[in-house]
């Protein structure tokens, strides 16, 4: 994993082999942030699980073990009690140009991924709220 940060704006380059999120667990440690905007990723993913909410208790995952072209990452990330909190969503393609998409739960690079946050100062919380059984986004 390489990154740099500038004027609040972080862009990072993922290698082969590297689990998405803990690359951006580390990116956000070395950066310290608080609350971050996915503005892009792009590059390859192989081994990826995509879920689809459909309701309370039922996430539906699909896992995926070829390399699909990672065409748009987009979501957030806080920190909450020490902890980093990410809520991605992807759109892949693979091969036939066949797209993919849905919340990603876990995805390791294939070839690059080239990723750019936007750090912020929001502070934001995030709980399970009963009716859906979700970790829901609060502002505060």
């Amino acid at each position: 994993m390489q990154s740099k940060e500038e004027q609040n704006l972080i862009f990072v380059r993922l290698f082969p082999g590297e689990d998405i999120y803990e690359e951006l667990e580390k990116v956000c440690k070395k950066h310290n942030v608080e609350t971050a905007v996915v503005l892009s990723g792009l590059g390859q993913l192989k081994q990826f699980e995509l879920g689809y909410f459909k309701e309370k208790g039922n996430y539906t995952p699909q896992k995926f073990d070829e390399p699909h072209e990672l065409l748009s990452l987009t979501g957030n990330v806080s920190k909450q009690d020490g902890e980093y909190v990410f809520h991605l969503h992807a759109a892949l393609g693979n091969q036939e140009k066949k797209v993919v998409g849905g919340h990603l739960i876990r995805g390791r690079v294939s070839v690059t991924n080239e990723i750019v946050l936007l750090k912020t100062s929001l502070k934001v919380k995030r709980r399970v709220t009963e009716t859906t059984g979700l970790n829901e986004l609060f502002l505060e």
